[in-house]
């Protein structure tokens, strides 16, 4: 057992004997004030809102017997084959850069064997989120190369031996979410090529390795809710159904050490993992306190806006993604608005709602982003400018065009500059090629930079502002 693992346990334990020599948490919490208790609901909410909602998701995203789309059993991927059309609403913000594979691990019962293919020099990651959205591992071209690989990965609780050509990851929770994304250009022949490496990715249970294994199929269950957006699912759960699923999951994903405090002020409120919550057990004033919790912490989390990440030239990110340690209210907001966020050195994603002078974006207007020579987003992998409507989906426009991407073959200035226009109209044959065709209304801009460059992460490049050209 390792120290952190350890630790953890130890403060479980000692929650645990307390309640068997009569020192429960109902008792403990009996000393709280109904400002008390609320107070630390409010941060109790905040600290579980990724687990609970990961767990919501994975609910949701492997409801299926085969693997259909974006969902597929447990222990299987679902491997998306082209970029979104404007049609497509099932997801907010979608990329016209790379193609998904989605596979989501239970390691209680048996550590996984991942292989991946050779990827033949292609950009690719597959990041591996623990239930607290944490980003543990990324294989993928900027760690590993792309050369064939194979992993075992492992749960808390530890495993048996493993092949030699096996290289183990250890997961800190039972639940892992893969969130694989592999480079295409788009074309035809591209999509042929990518889909064939993602058809070649494999899971298998350790315990099968030296046997043909056959994934059986999903379990589907009728009761889930498939239609209403996993964020308003979590959102409507009341303070005793949203506590008890947190501490039913707190069993098998457990906190780290540096959680010991958040963990110790939990159980004030009758918070223990693996212990049934009920509001009818605890003091009155306690019980009282906690009724308005969730609508109050999900309003202190995207509250958070304003300090989760910084403001240059009228675009707003984030470097504090994917590695979160005790900022319980950064993971909670990237998670209500960005669930699955890579790390900064994988992924960076710098969006725009206003010009350089403040104003939001519109189609009536006509709008030029200017990159002096050398000055393009600088990205080890990839970079790429996406339009969104107001509501984060793609925009039809007659060239089924929804990006420009360092992969286009732009027309630079005599300088060696590029200019990119932004409208709703062509602005002329000679400017087609870097044209961003936007729709009448309201818009967003939404760079994505993979493997950015220490520039980028050292803020000595910074995105150069959106500029509204007068007529």
């Amino acid at each position: 057992m390792t120290r952190q693992r350890c630790w953890v346990k130890l403060v479980v334990v000692g929650l645990l004997a307390a309640t068997a020599t009569g020192t429960s948490p109902t008792s403990m919490a009996a000393g709280l004030g109904t400002d008390e208790a609320f107070a630390v609901g409010v941060e109790a909410y905040i600290y579980g809102y990724p687990l609970v909602t990961m767990e919501m998701t994975r609910r949701v995203m492997t409801n299926v017997a085969a693997p259909q789309g974006k969902l597929a059993p447990m222990g299987q991927f679902a491997n998306l084959r082209a970029y979104p059309s404007p049609l497509d609403k099932d997801v907010t913000a979608p990329n016209a850069d790379t193609l998904y594979s989605l596979a989501w691990l239970d390691l209680s019962k048996d550590p996984y064997v991942f292989r991946i293919p050779d990827a033949e020099n292609r950009y690719f990651l597959m990041p591996m989120l623990s239930g607290w959205t944490d980003v543990f591992a990324v294989p993928g071209k900027r760690t590993s190369g792309t050369k064939a690989q194979t992993y075992a990965i492992v749960g808390p609780h530890g495993h048996g031996l493993l092949p030699d050509d096996v290289t183990e990851i250890r997961s800190p929770t039972q639940m892992v979410w893969i969130l694989g994304r592999t480079y295409c250009t788009g074309t035809p022949e591209d999509y042929a090529k990518v889909c064939a490496f993602q058809d070649k990715l494999a899971l298998v249970p350790l315990s099968t390795l030296d046997r043909s294994y056959t994934a059986p199929p999903g379990k589907v269950d009728p009761t889930i809710d498939m239609k209403t957006p996993v964020r308003q699912q979590v959102n409507r759960l009341d303070t005793a159904t949203y506590f008890n699923l947190l501490t039913s999951l707190l069993k098998d994903n457990p906190p780290t050490v540096a959680d010991a405090p958040m963990v110790a002020k939990m159980a004030q409120i009758g918070i223990v993992p693996g212990k049934k919550f009920g509001t009818g057990k605890l003091d009155p004033a306690v019980a009282k306190g906690l009724q308005g919790v969730p609508p109050a912490a999900q309003k202190t989390i995207m509250a958070h806006a304003k300090g989760a990440g910084s403001l240059v030239n009228g675009w707003t990110f984030s470097l504090k993604t994917g590695l979160y340690g005790t900022d319980y209210l950064q993971r909670a907001f990237v998670t209500a608005v960005g669930l699955g966020a890579n790390r900064p050195r994988d992924a960076v994603y710098p969006t725009s709602e206003v010009d350089a002078d403040g104003k939001p974006y519109h189609g009536a207007n006509k709008y030029e982003m200017h990159f002096l020579k050398g000055q393009t987003p600088p990205a080890n992998a990839f970079w790429s400018l996406t339009m969104y409507d107001a509501e984060y989906f793609f925009v039809p426009n007659p060239l089924h065009r929804y990006t420009l991407s360092s992969r286009f073959d732009f027309k630079y200035g005599k300088d060696g500059s590029l200019d990119f226009y932004i409208q709703k109209d062509s602005p002329g044959k000679d400017r087609e090629s870097n044209w961003l065709p936007a729709p009448a209304g309201k818009f967003i801009l939404m760079l994505r930079l993979y493997w950015p460059k220490e520039s980028l992460l050292s803020g000595a490049w910074q995105p150069p502002a959106v500029k509204r050209v007068t007529p």
